[in-house]
């Protein structure tokens, strides 16, 4: 179940086609290169066109990981097999001692119920002094049979001993007689009248000590009377010394809802104060659906293994996946501007003034000497199409062109008519809340101490824009508390017009972007005519406005 070895290719929050697809032909490439396991992850949910996108080329999506930071997963879990809860003290006590452990996880089809720790065990020596205890404990005598290291030679060992008392048979036949009651387990040696007199008072069982053997007349007589025998090579203070040993592991269970226990994606940071207060020397671990893993201690967690990441498609913390500041950066491709993320050592850092992240990835399997398949040449080929806008983007260049139509006829598709699906796949967004519409493709950026975020969706014709300005406006204005932002911008991006309508919010959102493009913001809502780039048309002059 631990995935340390593993090394994760991630986009940015809020995930568009470019950062998804760009991480899962990454991780491919990486794999395929270098022969350790890569695998992309998302920091958040799909949006429609991604989903498309997916769905189109056969791929399954990513799985989502919001947070990074270390987890139970990532920290070395002992590997103790669950025993029965039937077993005995014995038994257990010799698993413990093989193990190396002090505690027993016991489980029922790898479900935990409970566990077994050696000072429990020591209670069947110090704190008993029941004569009844192993009738109250439902003792089987399989266990009885097997501590005593007996035979069996008259009866069933799958039978419990549940009514009576144990006791040790030292006095002659008469006095016997005041001591043995009906169903008791008697312990004698080989003396035949006192094996004769305790089947007579109705003993459930005899333990013959010594290697004793047993007369066929007293066989014949147990067995017509329903008394077990059992013969071992045990003396009789021997056998009253370790008889408690046989008792079940269940009669001192610490059962699951008294326990302290964690699941795999709990966060170390988490659970170190909870141990700390419990100070137990083991904690169980559960997964997802409840099934045992294995158990930790204190010391596992001091020093966790940091999760290792390949960040494609951005370089500013304010975008990259939370926790990040506890994780091993050990790569960025990327094709923005240089933000503000920083490593502890150097990284390989690839950034090209590109259109898109996919064009550098198909750029590394060319420099590789790899083509990829048809399902990732349609990924990188849908997020070219994306974000360069089928080529309309002022940030596409004629690496991303040409590119694109190679991993086209890679992929087998027709640019034009598959773009046009995929926006309108990305424009249906009727089923959406105003919330959800402003985070499918939301990013923040910092300037000074101002933070701006940047809201942006696709659509394919005004009526489509009209209506999401509509739909949107009112959480918008006063959505820079929620989203932790000073200003808030949100594009709603024609692409077949080449324009975008933005709602602004925020202390000052109006003047700055009055003044980053000579427009009117009338009512929160600006038109920009030709503008369809966040990352290059928009961004960089709000940017140069709020360092004026």
């Amino acid at each position: 179940m631990q995935d340390r070895a593993v090394r994760y290719v991630v986009g940015h929050k809020n995930p568009d086609t470019d950062s998804v697809c760009s991480a899962i032909g990454y991780a491919y490439l990486k794999s395929k290169i270098s022969g350790h396991k890569y695998e992309p992850i998302r920091a958040g949910h799909l949006n429609e066109e991604t989903r498309f996108v997916l769905e189109s080329q056969g791929i399954e999506k990513p799985r989502y990981v919001k947070d990074v930071r270390p987890q139970v997963r990532d920290i070395e879990i002992h590997k103790i097999e669950g025993v029965n809860c039937e077993i005995s003290v014995k038994e257990a006590w010799n698993i413990m001692n093989y193990n190396d452990v002090v505690t027993l996880p016991v489980t029922e089809n790898q479900e935990l119920l409970g566990l077994v720790t050696v000072s429990d065990i020591t209670k069947s020596y110090f704190d008993i002094y029941d004569s009844d205890i192993l009738s109250k404990a439902k003792t089987s005598f399989k266990n009885i049979i097997e501590t005593l290291e007996g035979q069996l030679i008259e009866g069933d060992s799958q039978a419990v001993f549940d009514k009576g008392n144990v006791v040790i048979a030292t006095a002659n036949p008469d006095m016997m007689e005041l001591s043995i009651k009906e169903g008791d387990m008697v312990i004698l040696g080989n003396r035949y009248e006192a094996q004769l007199c305790a089947i007579e008072l109705n003993a459930r069982a005899i333990i013959v000590c010594e290697g004793a053997k047993v007369g066929k007349t007293i066989k014949m007589l147990a067995s017509q009377n329903n008394c077990m025998i059992i013969e071992t090579r045990f003396d009789t203070y021997t056998v009253a010394r370790l008889i408690n040993q046989s008792l079940p592991i269940r009669y001192f269970l610490r059962h699951i809802k008294n326990l302290v226990l964690f699941k795999l994606d709990d966060f170390v940071e988490d659970i170190q104060p909870v141990m700390a207060k419990y100070r137990f020397r083991d904690f169980p671990i559960i997964d997802e659906d409840n099934k045992y893993i294995g158990m930790i201690s204190r010391r596992n967690v001091l020093k966790p293994h940091k999760k290792n990441l390949i960040l494609v498609d951005h370089n500013e913390k304010t975008q990259a996946i939370d926790g990040i500041e506890t994780a091993t950066i050990l790569e960025i491709i990327d094709h923005h501007r240089i933000g503000s993320l920083e490593t502890i050592s150097p990284v390989y850092f690839r950034n090209e003034p590109l259109g898109c992240t996919a064009t550098i990835v198909y750029r590394m399997y060319k420099e590789a000497g790899l083509v990829p398949d048809k399902k990732i040449a349609g990924l990188l080929c849908s997020a070219i199409i994306s974000d360069t806008l089928i080529f309309k983007s002022p940030t596409c260049t004629n690496v991303d062109v040409d590119a694109c139509h190679e991993l086209a006829e890679l992929a087998d598709i027709n640019i034009e008519e598959y773009g046009r699906a995929m926006f309108k796949a990305g424009s249906n967004l009727a089923s959406k809340s105003p919330e959800e519409i402003v985070a499918l493709d939301f990013k923040r950026f910092t300037i000074n101490d101002t933070i701006i975020g940047v809201g942006q969706v696709n659509v394919m014709s005004e009526v489509e824009s009209k209506d999401i300005l509509e739909k949107c406006r009112e959480y918008v204005s006063a959505a820079s508390t929620s989203l932790r932002v000073n200003i808030l911008y949100f594009m709603v991006t024609n692409v077949l017009k080449e324009c975008s309508r933005v709602l602004c919010s925020g202390e000052g959102a109006d003047d700055i972007i009055e003044q980053a493009f000579s427009v009117k913001v009338c009512g929160s809502e600006a038109y920009l005519e030709g503008l369809v780039s966040r990352k290059k048309q928009f961004v960089p002059l709000i940017m140069d406005e709020l360092q004026q």
